[in-house]
């Protein structure tokens, strides 16, 4: 008798319904390479960044206002993207802004997912009043938009904190309110998922050998719902990303010091009239890029995850 060889996790990887439907889907690869590509550009901005577009000593006033692919009057170097006013790199400015957003994105994200999937476990399992007060508050916040709800807690947060701390301080409390104008989604989606899967014979099985419910919860509830967050998770950067952007163009969100793609589009918009159109252009393509990738790997991820599919 042959002994059968144990797959190893590359082949196991390889033959998975996740990477054959990847595979299959040239749509979802360029949306993943378009994602991969900006992501690697942002967070590496420092390396791949011709200039550093936020330190003033970098910058030289006579390269103002260059267009695309001309070199300034004062440094001669040569602008793939044009500059701006204050003669910064907008192909630079387009990396350090994005890696902001994104981080805004990220972290807005993470925690929106952290704070619903708790509070949809504990609805989903607890049942009774925990789970009428829980829901009965995201049903008012899903009454309302998101950035009107991110709008009121920026708010709030900046109302709060004294005036000299609000630059340091713009990039937390901007993550806390889009953070909290999401959770809803995230708990709603768990909490239908713990209904369900509380009345299967796994967790009553662990509930009569002793498992604590917080366990219950984390051990064997949590793994079984996680397909649906994590599609969610992926429209939501690119929602998050928007908003952030919304919020920055209104002059709400990330400070000058600190300046988000958003924050760039506000800048831009004052000179498309003059005639400068690459300062407004290319932050705005960036984020219909980023958004459009995001959204078609949600789409794919959505379809891939989901066994009526299959």
């Amino acid at each position: 008798m042959t002994d059968v060889p144990i797959p190893t996790l590359r082949q196991r990887l390889n033959d998975s319904d996740l990477w054959l439907s990847f595979k299959a889907s040239p749509v979802t690869i360029v949306a993943a390479f378009t994602t991969l590509l900006i992501f690697v550009l942002a967070f590496f901005a420092p390396v791949f960044a011709p200039q550093d577009a936020f330190n003033p000593a970098a910058l030289n006033l006579m390269d103002g206002f260059t267009h695309p692919m001309e070199r300034g009057a004062g440094s001669n170097m040569l602008f793939l993207l044009g500059s701006d006013a204050q003669g910064r790199d907008m192909l630079s400015a387009l990396f350090y802004g994005t890696r902001v957003s994104l981080i805004v994105g990220l972290c807005s994200v993470g925690f929106s997912m952290l704070l619903g999937i708790s509070l949809g476990l504990l609805a989903g399992y607890l049942g009774g009043r925990v789970e009428q007060l829980i829901m009965r508050v995201a049903d008012i916040q899903l009454s309302f938009p998101g950035i009107l709800i991110a709008l009121l807690i920026f708010g709030i947060a900046r109302g709060i904190i004294p005036p000299n701390k609000h630059e340091t301080t713009a990039l937390f409390v901007i993550i806390l309110a889009i953070g909290l104008s999401h959770w809803a989604q995230y708990a709603r989606t768990v909490r239908a998922s713990a209904l369900v899967e509380r009345n299967k014979d796994y967790v009553q099985a662990a509930r009569l050998i002793g498992i604590r419910g917080l366990a219950i919860m984390a051990r064997h509830i949590l793994p079984n719902v996680m397909g649906p967050v994590l599609v969610i998770a992926t429209i939501n950067l690119a929602l998050a990303v928007i908003e952030e952007a919304t919020l920055s163009f209104f002059g709400v969100g990330m400070p000058v010091t600190q300046p988000s793609l958003g924050t760039l589009i506000r800048f831009g918009q004052q000179y498309l009239i003059s005639g400068e159109w690459w300062i407004l252009l290319f932050p705005a393509l960036t984020i219909v890029i980023l958004g459009l990738a995001i959204n078609l790997l949600g789409d794919w991820l959505r379809d891939a995850l989901n066994p009526k599919l299959r």
